[in-house]
């Protein structure tokens, strides 16, 4: 049954190489009803030229939006807001979508009456490696908590847009809280807001989504401000507004974001670390002002929290040789 029309929103930004291969694949999709909503962020390369003409081959499926550059979350509502659709689904704009993807997700969303179905990923990069996120196939049901829980741990679900299905109901009034002056983990923050709304979601793992590995895509920028405080804002936001009892949740994620973009940090080379030493800082005195809740982490995390804490000076070169050693580098 595919009664249900299903919006794809893609942003797109300077793109021109990658967008007509991300719309083929949309417009393969066994999954008929769909509609794609194309929201060009102020491109300055031939991508609105590309999509434009594109569009006339495809007038009855795909609708361009041209706005002034406003960064990838306004981008996304732009699309929300002119979405027609029963169900939302979001599509970066030079990744690939296997032709199955919505279908089952929806097949999914309605076997289990789900607000929101997900799936895992593949990250494809230039030199032919794949690492898949996690492809074993197994399925679970999560209610409002657990589907939290799950976001927040990060170990099984996801926390992007682009895997997933969401009933278009759950964007009621979902953009008079969201912050749209966030550009790192605005993912995970669009996400704790739409899976809090929700009543049930469905995850399997199956991994029909390719995140294409470009070095100058905005996921893999240098180190700035917004790289180092923005996740730290996003789990504070969620903290400060979780359930009290998913509060250890909250607690355990905000302080593992601290430490990891301490860490960060710290594997910086020397010009950027003294750079950054304020900012290191001010990070470090986070994780000592919760350190009462180190004993919610995973074992290494609170091995590195301690030692954050209570022995700064060993910090550096001991996670610099660990991270250049022993770390396992999968999204590199």
């Amino acid at each position: 049954m595919m009664s249900d029309l299903i919006s794809v929103i893609v942003p797109v930004y300077n793109l021109e190489n990658y967008i007509v291969r991300t719309l083929d694949s949309i417009l393969s999709q066994t999954y008929k009803n769909i509609e794609v909503i194309v929201v060009d962020d102020g491109s300055t390369d031939s991508s609105a030229k590309i999509i434009d003409d594109y569009v006339d081959l495809h007038r009855d499926v795909i609708k361009i939006l041209h706005i002034k550059n406003s960064g990838v979350s306004v981008a996304r509502m732009k699309g929300v807001l002119a979405a027609k659709g029963d169900w939302i689904g979001f599509t970066d704009g030079d990744d690939v979508i296997e032709p199955d993807m919505y279908e089952r997700l929806f097949d999914n969303a309605k076997k289990y009456n789900a607000d929101i179905s997900h799936c895992g990923y593949q990250m494809v990069f230039s030199d032919g490696r794949i690492n898949y996120f996690h492809n074993t196939d197994k399925i679970r049901i999560q209610d409002k908590d657990t589907g939290i829980k799950d976001l927040l741990d990060g170990s099984i679900v996801e926390p992007g847009l682009c895997n997933k299905l969401y009933k278009s109901s759950l964007f009621s009034d979902f953009f008079d809280k969201v912050d749209l002056n966030i550009k790192i983990n605005e993912d995970l923050l669009w996400n704790y807001y739409l899976f809090l709304k929700s009543k049930k979601s469905v995850f399997e793992d199956f991994c029909p989504y390719h995140y294409i590995v470009r070095m100058t895509s905005a996921s893999r920028q240098k180190l700035n401000k917004n790289l180092i405080f923005d996740p730290i804002k996003v789990k504070k936001i969620i903290l400060d507004s979780i359930d009290v009892n998913l509060k250890e949740k909250g607690e355990a994620a905000y302080l593992s974001t601290c430490i990891n973009v301490y860490s960060t940090i710290a594997c910086a080379d020397k010009d950027i670390r003294k750079n950054f030493f304020n900012e290191k800082k001010t990070v470090r005195h986070i994780v000592v002002n919760k350190k009462n809740k180190i004993s919610l982490l995973s074992k290494k995390t609170r091995f590195l929290g301690n030692v954050i804490t209570y022995l700064p000076f060993l910090f550096d070169p001991m996670y610099r040789f660990y991270s250049k050693h022993f770390q396992k580098k999968l999204y590199e």
